[in-house]
């Protein structure tokens, strides 16, 4: 009699273990630099992240189940970002939307792969992390600097001819890799570089390199690096009386650019996507983020979107495990804030090109 009773309680046990490991959380992260100089494009990613999270789960979440977002901060610090994804895997997340900085997602997403965890940069625009993919689970939903390289270089060959050009880079994996991509591209089209300049991000003072732009007479100037040290160097440019056209790519997306530069950001051009906050499919995010007093600026919709693709993926796979959401990944098309996506065979999205925008009056918009 003890024996059938041991057996009863212990099947209900485990059917009560079961129910419960059915309707345990989704784990899911965020990786960014949350803190540090780039914090800026940290909260773009973790404010879209949190909430397509929140409008999941109110929809009844994924595969019924609801998903828990874990926010990782990486400070766009390639060692601290292989630590972030360790620290993850151990943590059983079935998927990461991130790194944003290159530099971060490149190594990262080895660990990623041999974990079998789903990665999705919404940011990450470096060739290699595609080109010399790390495994079968590894995406993006932006552009790639080659794109945007040949739209910058092609400009400024044929708008700026006979000008005298500097190409500057941060000698990160983005940075330089997209000052790169677009002077091959200058060069290509008869351009003649007169300047082509390391410099190191993260310092304040960058009058040397001013001067030494000033000396060379230079004209336009090509950076390849992000919002804090372009802001920084055109304002310090304008201290000299030195005032050159300043030309840069995706990471001046954000009012932090103009909070460093001030008017002397006046009229810098940067490329970057078609703004994702004037689609269609966007509309009701964008008005909830404004209830919010919040402007989903930049990487916002990107990480809401890459994140919409992860739980479109799930459904379509009927289940979050690696393998067949990966197949998922490639076999369909997925209805985001961006439009509809599809991926090629490197995890790369099919996105509209890249288009100018100008600073003015201390905001950015198309350019005429």
């Amino acid at each position: 009699m003890k024996s059938w009773k041991l057996s009863m309680l212990a099947a209900a046990a485990m059917t009560v273990a079961s129910v419960t490991a059915a309707k345990a959380d989704i784990v899911i992260a965020v990786v960014g630099p949350m803190t540090g100089q780039y914090a800026s494009f940290g909260e773009q990613m973790k404010r879209g992240a949190e909430m397509v999270v929140k409008d999941l789960n109110a929809r009844g979440g994924v595969l019924g189940q609801k998903v828990k977002l874990i926010v990782g901060d990486d400070v766009c610090d390639p060692k601290q970002a292989v630590a972030v994804a360790n620290k993850l895997v151990s943590q059983k997340v079935a998927f990461v939307a991130g790194h944003f900085c290159s530099g971060s997602s490149i190594p990262a997403s080895s660990v990623y792969a041999e974990n079998g965890v789903l990665q999705i940069s919404p940011a990450s625009t470096n060739p290699a992390f595609t080109d010399k993919r790390a495994g079968p689970g590894v995406f993006r939903v932006c552009g790639r600097d080659d794109q945007q390289g040949g739209i910058a270089g092609k400009y400024l060959a044929t708008k700026f001819k006979g000008k005298k050009i500097a190409f500057l880079h941060d000698k990160t994996a983005y940075g330089k890799g997209l000052a790169d991509n677009t002077k091959a591209v200058f060069e290509k089209m008869g351009g003649k570089v007169v300047m082509y300049e390391a410099y190191t991000a993260g310092e304040k003072d960058y009058s040397a390199l001013v001067s030494k732009l000033k000396a060379n007479g230079i004209q336009v100037v090509y950076l390849g690096g992000y919002h804090t040290e372009g802001a920084l160097i055109i304002r310090q440019a304008h201290g000299q009386g030195y005032k050159p056209q300043l030309i840069s790519g995706d990471a001046l997306v954000t009012d932090d650019y103009w909070k460093i530069s001030g008017p002397t950001g006046e009229g810098t051009l940067f490329s970057f996507s078609p703004d994702p906050r004037k689609n269609k499919e966007a509309a009701s995010v964008v008005a909830a983020f404004k209830k919010q007093k919040y402007e989903p600026e930049g990487y916002t919709l990107y990480t809401y979107a890459a994140i919409q693709v992860w739980a479109q993926a799930a459904g379509k796979a009927k289940s979050a495990k690696f393998g067949p959401i990966v197949k998922a990944m490639h076999a369909n098309e997925f209805s985001t804030v961006l439009g509809n996506l599809k991926f090629d065979k490197k995890g790369d999205v099919s996105l509209p090109g890249y288009v100018w925008y100008v600073w003015k009056n201390g905001k950015y918009n198309y350019m005429k």
